[in-house]
């Protein structure tokens, strides 16, 4: 069975993203170590899931990268992958590689994750990633821990989850890749 991998930028008192949803306190001086394991993280994967808030944003920034840009190979990848959004209220997100899927979270993301292929990665946003946690669907969490506290926002986590931490590596920039998988 492919695994469900959820990967987010996170700070350290725990918000993704401040109470508007934006996420404008993540670190742009990346350490080129962390884009080698996003790039990893990516390559082990052939679908990527997102929900319908973040959907259109995303797949519209990936898109838009020219060929100079120093982002374009990865933006290649992530407009390349197969894209599914999981949305109760529209039926179709305008982009390459996008499907909508309006059926029930667990069975559908069940059914994806018994499908014949590569890892499965979710990159959020808040709400559906919070979901996904709820119906304990993700295999495992790979959370950049950023050097910020924004003291409110949006949380991933809305009840107790135990995890078991399966690495933790800091980088140069500050921050900290903590891979957890859950405690079942």
């Amino acid at each position: 069975m492919r695994k469900l991998k959820l990967q987010m930028q996170i700070t350290v008192d725990g918000f993704v993203a401040d109470p508007e949803g934006k996420a404008d306190w993540m670190s742009m001086d990346t350490d080129p170590r962390a884009l080698e394991l996003v790039n990893e993280l990516t390559d082990a994967s052939d679908t990527l899931l997102l929900g319908r808030k973040m959907a259109p944003d995303f797949v519209r920034w990936w898109e838009s990268v020219q060929p100079e840009s120093p982002e374009y190979a990865f933006a290649q990848k992530m407009v390349n992958i197969r894209k599914i959004v999981f949305s109760r209220t529209v039926k179709s997100i305008e982009g390459r590689n996008v499907r909508v899927e309006n059926g029930p979270l667990v069975e559908s993301v069940n059914r994806l994750k018994s499908e014949p292929g590569k890892d499965i990665v979710v990159y959020g946003g808040a709400s559906f990633a919070s979901s996904l946690i709820e119906n304990g669907l993700i295999d495992e969490f790979y959370l950049v821990v950023n050097p910020v506290a924004i003291g409110t926002g949006m949380r991933i986590f809305t009840s107790r989850v135990p995890l078991k931490l399966t690495s933790s590596l800091a980088f140069a920039n500050g921050e900290i890749l903590n891979t957890y998988v859950p405690r079942r």
